[in-house]
């Protein structure tokens, strides 16, 4: 059975950092390319950022980039880095993986395998 678990949310304080850690397992299960999604209150998930398999294309919101950096440790671990935080990065951050597209994608449609989700506030 195929898991993927999201770790490292919590509140962080505006301008300040927070690093989510996604973790896929699975018997025989590599994940090719991964991206994580957020989901505002009241507001439809959008995506973040994404990382191919091989880790050597990368895909950035308008919204985080030059504060984020998604990046592959192995082939099931990958971790997002985000500086500067700011209040309009609360949200249901969800790690989300492909078992069929090798390259990084914003659209929820590439990835077919999602964690639950985990909170992130940001305080001003």
């Amino acid at each position: 059975q195929v898991q993927v678990v999201e770790s490292g949310g919590g509140l962080v304080q505006a301008g300040g950092s927070l690093r989510l850690s996604c973790a896929a397992s699975g018997r025989s299960f590599t994940p090719l390319a991964t991206g994580w999604f957020r989901q505002a209150p009241g507001k439809e998930i959008e995506p973040v950022a994404a990382v191919s398999w091989h880790g050597s294309n990368t895909y950035y919101a308008d919204s985080v980039k030059g504060r984020a950096t998604i990046s592959r440790y192995n082939d099931n671990t990958m971790v997002l880095q985000m500086n500067s935080a700011k209040p309009q990065d609360t949200a249901i951050y969800y790690c989300a993986t492909s078992t069929t597209t090798e390259n990084a994608s914003s659209s929820s449609r590439s990835y077919d395998r999602w964690g639950q989700g985990i909170q992130v506030t940001v305080s001003s």
